[in-house]
């Protein structure tokens, strides 16, 4: 895990005013702290995975939502997450020319990363919780699974179901009628 070490908790404001790297911005802001990003060659073929059924399945047909590559979501004063991929159901994708941070997500979706795995399940998981994430996947790259944490309804308080699924599983969504990706295929390297 590599952090950037302040002296202080750093708010959001500071965060989204670091400068950006020419790759991109590999961190998150947790509790204050500005955690960098480390991904394994793994991590990119089941991102990749993901964001094209995810992505292939919302552009079939009209009404599908989007699925979209990393961008800072704006969590609150303390939190700047930057999930693997994103999805927003229709009519909330936000306007991409506007400056981050971003609306949160209908489902976000964090590949595990040696640096950051550990904040996945725990802090972020809590964090996305309590502010109303609908639903949250988490794609452990060393044991091939998948985690699911969803709301049984719109207004359940937390995430009231959960799931493991394994090769020979189905990932599918409440919120993604017809979607339908063996977990095979999630974790599938060319």
């Amino acid at each position: 895990m590599t952090a950037m070490p302040v002296a202080q908790p750093m708010i959001a404001q500071e965060f989204l005013a670091l400068p950006v790297p020419e790759r991109g911005r590999p961190w998150n802001l947790i509790d204050g702290e500005v955690v960098v990003n480390e991904p394994a060659a793994l991590h990119g073929h089941v991102h990749t995975n993901l964001l094209l059924a995810l992505g292939n399945w919302s552009r079939a047909k009209p009404g599908r939502g989007h699925a979209v590559l990393p961008r800072d979501v704006g969590i609150d004063r303390r939190n700047v997450f930057q999930p693997d991929v994103l999805w927003y159901a229709e009519g909330r994708l936000p306007d991409p020319y506007s400056p981050p941070p971003y609306a949160m997500p209908d489902i976000a979706i964090e590949v595990r990363s040696p640096s950051t795995w550990r904040y996945d399940i725990g802090a972020k998981k809590a964090i996305y919780e309590r502010h109303r994430l609908p639903e949250l996947w988490l794609a452990d790259t060393v044991a091939s699974t998948a985690l699911i944490f969803r709301r049984s309804r719109p207004g359940a308080p937390g995430f009231d179901v959960a799931a493991e699924l394994e090769a020979g599983d189905e990932l599918t969504s409440p919120l993604l009628p017809g979607f339908a990706l063996p977990i095979a295929e999630a974790f599938r390297i060319p």
